[in-house]
């Protein structure tokens, strides 16, 4: 039964795309609903409402409505499959009749799938309350449904299909499959350059992480005896051998994942995707990368290497530390969101390096630790980021805009949105009583056992690292202060955000409050998250925590009581305390009682938006201090007027940030393979004899070779 769940959110992820196709053919769908009735009986007044939805000015909505119904049920089935096979703790094989005739899909679903699983299924359901009221406000003319909803299907699918597959052939074609929908959802609305600028750049990137898959398990291959992942399980490879693996996996998968440095087409393709796309590119698409990493290198080379964990703690590190510095200084909110996409696959890709290394040094337990802080970030952040990518769909959807310095006083306008996006911002920023703060602090105490390590090089490293993460904390948490300060407080700096007011749609609210309700009870009681991933952990790395150090429900100590621990029920219970005595305090000094009063404008006569701070003046100070991070260039240009030019009649400020990876990697590979296209190029020269003349000269080439 667990695996038919599997099955079942795989089929309605399909079915949801493929009756999107139906969007111009109501008379299909007419015809279905009349032979059935006819087949099954009257109907009565099911008939009749059925008849009336499918009416000419009734069928889109109910289309939509049903498309983003197959879409959840989709993602119901996904968690109640995860869930199932993570407390029943099975690993489920089977086969499927597709594929090449000598071999067949092989599937399996175990800890790991399943948990993943859960992260899909919970995305998935939130985007099926979102999506039907977004989308209503693409013109079916310009953007049509189908188009939208075929591919959002096949997304999901190709997604769920990578997490089944138990073979290299099955594994690759459903990862393509994930690829190229989510490219044609990113060039949805292509009649933008930018869209369709970064469309292209995201294809380029997912087939070049691809063709290094595909040479990682062909190394694999060459040791097996065959494709399928338990073939690939019993190669012996030589510590050489298993490194090149290594790498064109972590090219591959990293690729996808958004790691510095091949990080770059993130921030040009979630941006231009509609909304509830970005947040499952961004909260979902990447955990599926972090999952074909984990399964290739815990579980097909099985033997890890500290050194592989050293590279993905200095990856880490960097992607971290850069992702969050980059994403200050964006004044787009869903480029910023990218770029914090970034920084959180880092912090992933640090703890996970480090599990390898104290795996490597004999340490089962601390890297169980480790595995299970990057498991649970990974919770996290498809949490935490699905919900902020959702509320930036909400904000721009009501004041047409993205760029947070157009915004401002949004809290007054948009009250449950800007609850909503609060709790998001509280928990990516790794505030207590969220979830972003448990699997962060875990990190922290995985990082503080360096100490058990006899490797001197590591135990200087790890520490530094370790800085770097509770730097990137402090700096996320600087960042999204900025992102709502501007957004929701002070006043309007333009007249869309003047005019905004909150949306009407009731299933946009219900997805994002979703995922708020989890980001707050994850970051109450972590235990249960920690149980399921502790489940995962046992069967992929034959070790779990200590049952009386990790499972309580009440406090929380993952090496032992004696060193560290935290309780998230009594913080809550503390700090509803502490708001109760201070609002009595207030309430009952008359001189203390709060009250609304206008904003002291330090005599000038009246506050405006002007005198409030822009998104570059806010981030002024880092931007001085961490100069060398970006590619800066600040201009500033003087109307001057006056007989002698001495009057100063305007000024203008530009602010243009890059990132160092374009100019020093990027470019100079684009350069290189322009030059190469020209050289190639000059074969082409329209004489039919010089084409003959190839062929004939490949052919002795040929016969040469073979003989």
């Amino acid at each position: 039964m667990i695996l038919v769940s599997a099955y079942c959110a795989v089929l309605f992820s399909f079915a949801s795309g493929l009756l999107a196709l139906m969007t111009h053919q109501r008379h299909w769908l007419s015809a279905a609903s009349g032979y059935c009735f006819k087949k099954c009986g009257d109907g009565g007044p099911f008939r009749a409402w059925v008849d009336k939805r499918l009416e000419e000015r009734h069928y889109p909505v109910f289309l939509r409505q049903a498309v983003f119904v197959l879409l959840g049920l989709s993602g119901i089935f996904a968690v109640i499959a995860g869930l199932s096979v993570l407390l029943g703790k099975a690993v489920i094989t089977g086969q499927i009749a597709l594929g090449l005739p000598w071999l067949p899909w092989h599937v399996r679903f175990d800890g790991l799938s399943g948990f993943f699983f859960l992260i899909i299924g919970i995305a998935v359901c939130a985007v099926s309350l979102y999506g039907p009221g977004y989308v209503r406000t693409y013109k079916e003319n310009d953007h049509p449904f189908a188009v939208l909803g075929l591919f959002t299907g096949l997304f999901v699918a190709g997604m769920l299909l990578v997490l089944l597959a138990d073979d290299a052939f099955m594994f690759m074609i459903a990862w393509e499959l994930m690829s190229v929908a989510s490219y044609f959802l990113v060039a949805f609305q292509h009649e933008n350059s930018a869209n369709r600028r970064a469309a292209f750049l995201y294809l380029l990137m997912a087939e070049v992480g691809a063709l290094a898959i595909i040479l990682g398990f062909g190394v694999l291959a060459s040791f097996a005896d065959g494709f399928t992942f338990d073939a690939l399980r019993e190669s012996k490879l030589s510590t050489t051998w298993a490194s090149i693996a290594f790498v064109l996996a972590l090219l591959g998968f990293g690729m996808k994942a958004g790691i510095v440095p091949v990080h770059v087409w993130l921030p040009e393709a979630h941006p231009v995707a509609p909304s509830h796309i970005s947040a499952l590119m961004s909260g979902v698409m990447l955990k599926v990368a972090l999952y074909g990493l984990i399964r290739f290198c815990f579980d097909l080379l099985g033997d890890v290497h500290w050194q592989w964990g050293v590279v993905l703690l200095l990856l880490g590190t960097l992607s971290a530390l850069g992702g969050i510095l980059y994403a200050m200084m964006q004044p787009n909110l869903k480029r910023l969101l990218a770029y914090s996409s970034v920084e959180n696959i880092g912090i992933i890709f640090m703890v996970l390096g480090l599990s390898m290394i104290f795996m490597d040094n004999g340490h089962p337990q601390l890297a169980a630790l480790g595995f299970l802080a990057a498991m649970f970030h990974a919770f996290n952040h498809a949490l935490f980021k699905n919900l902020l990518f959702l509320g930036a769909g909400i904000i721009h959807h009501q004041t047409h805009e993205l760029n947070i310095d157009m915004m401002g006083g949004l809290i007054k306008k948009m009250p449950k949105t800007s609850v909503l996006f609060l709790v998001g911002c509280m928990s990516i920023s790794s505030l207590p009583l969220f979830n972003g703060f448990v699997s962060e602090w875990l990190a922290f105490q995985t990082a503080l056992q360096v100490d058990v390590l006899d490797n001197g090089v590591l135990r200087s490293l790890i520490p530094v690292s370790a800085a770097a993460l509770a730097l990137t904390a402090a700096l996320a948490a600087a960042c999204f202060v900025k992102v709502f300060g501007l957004i929701f407080l002070g006043l309007p700096r333009s007249r869309n955000s003047e005019k905004a007011h909150e949306v009407h749609d009731k299933g946009m609210l219900a997805g994002p409050a979703l995922l708020a309700g989890l980001c707050f009870l994850t970051g109450i009681f972590p235990g249960l998250i920690i149980h399921l991933i502790n489940n995962v952990s046992g069967q992929l790395l034959g070790q779990t925590l200590p049952n009386d150090s990790a499972m309580g429900w009440l406090w929380l100590a993952p090496v032992s009581a004696k060193q560290a621990s935290y309780s998230a029920p009594l913080v809550l219970i503390g700090a509803l305390i502490a708001a109760g005595v201070c609002y009595w305090y207030l309430r009952r000094n008359p001189l203390t009682v709060m009250r609304r009063a206008a904003t002291w404008d330090c005599g000038f006569g009246g506050v405006t938006p002007r005198m409030q701070y822009s998104s570059s003046a806010f981030t002024m100070p880092f931007r001085r201090i961490f100069a060398k991070t970006w590619i800066i260039d600040e201009q500033i240009t003087k109307d001057l007027r006056g007989a002698l030019n001495q009057d100063v009649a305007a000024v203008h400020y530009q602010l243009h940030i890059q990132d160092h990876s374009w100019p020093r990697l990027y470019q100079p590979i684009g350069q290189a393979v322009n030059n190469l296209a020209k050289q190639v190029g000059r074969i082409q020269t329209g004489n039919i004899r010089t084409y003959l003349g190839y062929s004939f000269g490949t052919l002795l080439l040929l016969l040469w070779v073979i003989s």
